[in-house]
């Protein structure tokens, strides 16, 4: 009855678009330090397309550059659930109208509105905005996400729209990799991990000892669509027991990070391609991985064939099997060789330190035990040397710190860390000055930024635009006011460019002059004050 219930529930729910619906990437798909958490509706490739509410609600949050998300309208819906629409090219005219109630209220030109259920309702099918192209977005679609609006759950869109959604196509393999455990496993005799390709005849029997795990690399297709997709569920099954399986239909946001666990992250760097592994690294607590005993690693210890088998399906169901055979050989299995040097292990608060510097990444930020390989550059005059704490990208599940000792006598309320050049945080106390650290393969360093933000004029007629750069710790904030009354700009996408439409302000237009002060500070409260006439 319950199924019955969600299904019904589920089923209220209409697509944001008129015509039919062709998908460039769906629900869960492994991203660099994210899952993509949504679909991403074709738009014929252009911008403009009209885009509807998919249900009932009111609009309860609308931002601008934010998340990647360029221009965002977030719905929320009486069922628990809000839906979220991005990239667009532009609000309805009430949406636009409620922002800029909202940001002349708070006075602020900061793209981040939120609203009660009474003060913008909609109804389904309602226009909320024209499709287009901002934030990090490769080319012109609509990405619709659909979170459970108390957890703020990541779900899938196909669970709401499915309806609207052809698709007849089963998933495919593409290929295997088998992962020997260090010291504990070989494959063909090697503790090496294999790559196997994969195509419609079953790779040649493989020969196994001790544990192994194996990873997956697959993707879904539809119809109408060139693009290939995410796996729905993946199922791998030793002589006929389920060892591991993944459903994708549920994310937290605060698990994005773990999907560079979930998958060969180092393999990816390389080749820019996902295998996903079929067993679960100590660390990585993806609620939506389960596996039986020894996290989905196989243990194989008995001279005899071994039959495993992935289940590939997707959304509607459409399924894919695909069977090899493992034949168990018992095999001397090279001890582990242990490496000199520190190990920063997975199940604990870890800290390094060098002079004048000083590491900590706290429980739960590493999935699985990391040799660290720090190296340092001697940078003479400069505030701090600069470190690197592994030779290759390396990112943690959340942010870890590094402090630096300052041993110059210098403003410390200039005094920054930069990790690969971008501020990092400073924050100052008994001398040391503390940053984030999101991956132990960037650099890391003390900047010093004493040089206030530049604002150059680029058009001061009726759509007033200023070019805004931070050359060290980059753009904190910024105000303008005409004639001492507040006005917003709005940041142009994918420029350093600020925007303001004086029609939509509160200054009347008269032919006369007016005064416009701009302030613009960074991230060190370095201050640049713009001031001109201009006649409007």
């Amino acid at each position: 009855m319950l199924g019955l219930f969600l299904s019904i529930l589920l089923s209220i729910y209409h697509p944001p678009v008129s015509y039919d619906i062709s998908l460039a990437g769906n629900f869960g798909e492994p991203r660099p330090h994210h899952f993509h958490g949504g679909i991403d509706i074709k738009t014929d490739g252009v911008e403009g397309k009209a885009i509807y509410a998919i249900g009932d609600g009111y609009v309860s949050r609308v931002t601008m550059g934010l998340y990647g998300f360029g221009n965002a309208v977030y719905v929320t819906h009486p069922e628990g659930y809000t839906s979220v629409y991005c990239h667009l090219k532009a609000f309805s005219p009430r949406i636009k109208a409620a922002l800029r109630r909202y940001q002349y209220q708070h006075e602020t030109s900061e793209g981040d509105a939120y609203f009660s259920a009474l003060e913008c309702p909609v109804s389904q099918g309602q226009l909320i905005a024209l499709s287009g192209n901002t934030g990090n977005s490769m080319g012109p679609h609509l990405h619709l996400e659909i979170h459970d609006t108390e957890t703020w759950d990541m779900l899938d869109p196909y669970d709401f729209i499915s309806d609207y959604l052809n698709d007849t196509i089963p998933p495919m393999v593409r290929g295997l990799m088998a992962c020997p455990q260090a010291g504990e496993g070989v494959v063909n005799g090697k503790s090496e991990r294999l790559i196997i390709r994969v195509s419609d005849n079953q790779p040649s029997k493989l020969k196994a000892w001790g544990k192994v795990g194996f990873a997956l690399w697959a993707n879904d297709y539809m119809q109408n669509s060139n693009n290939h997709f995410g796996i729905r569920e993946t199922l791998l099954m030793v002589d006929s027991q389920t060892v591991f399986s993944a459903m994708m239909e549920r994310i937290p946001v605060a698990c994005n990070r773990l999907v560079n666990s979930w998958g060969n992250y180092d393999f990816w760097l390389k080749t820019r391609v996902w295998f996903l592994n079929s067993y679960v690294e100590p660390g990585n607590t993806l609620p939506f991985l389960c596996t039986q005993k020894d996290r989905g690693i196989i243990d194989f210890n008995e001279e005899r064939d071994y039959v495993l088998t992935y289940i590939l399906r997707d959304y509607i169901g459409n399924e894919r099997r695909y069977s090899f055979t493992v034949k168990g050989e018992k095999t001397k299995i090279p001890e582990l060789v242990q490496e000199d040097g520190t190990f920063f292990r997975w199940n604990q608060t870890n800290s390094y330190s060098m002079p004048g510097m000083h590491l900590i990444v706290p429980y739960g930020l590493l999935t699985k035990n990391t040799l660290l390989k720090p190296i340092s550059k001697v940078r003479s005059g400069k505030l701090s040397d600069s470190y690197r704490f592994y030779p290759t990208s390396c990112p943690l599940v959340t942010s870890g710190e590094i402090s630096f000792f300052v041993s110059k006598d210098v403003d410390v309320s200039k005094v920054y860390v930069a990790s690969d050049g971008v501020f990092a945080g400073g924050e100052y106390h008994d001398g040391w000055v503390t940053g984030r650290v999101d991956d132990l393969g960037a650099w890391f360093e003390l900047a010093y930024d004493n040089e206030a933000p530049e604002v150059t004029p680029v058009n001061l007629g009726d759509h007033i635009v200023l070019k805004l750069t931070d050359a060290k710790s980059g753009i904190a904030s910024y105000r303008a006011t005409i004639d001492g009354k507040f006005v917003v700009f709005d940041k142009m996408d994918k420029k350093p460019f600020v925007m303001c439409d004086l029609s939509e302000t509160p200054i009347r237009k008269t032919s006369r002059t007016h005064l416009l002060r701009f302030t613009a500070i960074d991230n060190r409260k370095n201050e640049r004050v713009f001031e001109t006439n201009i006649i409007y």
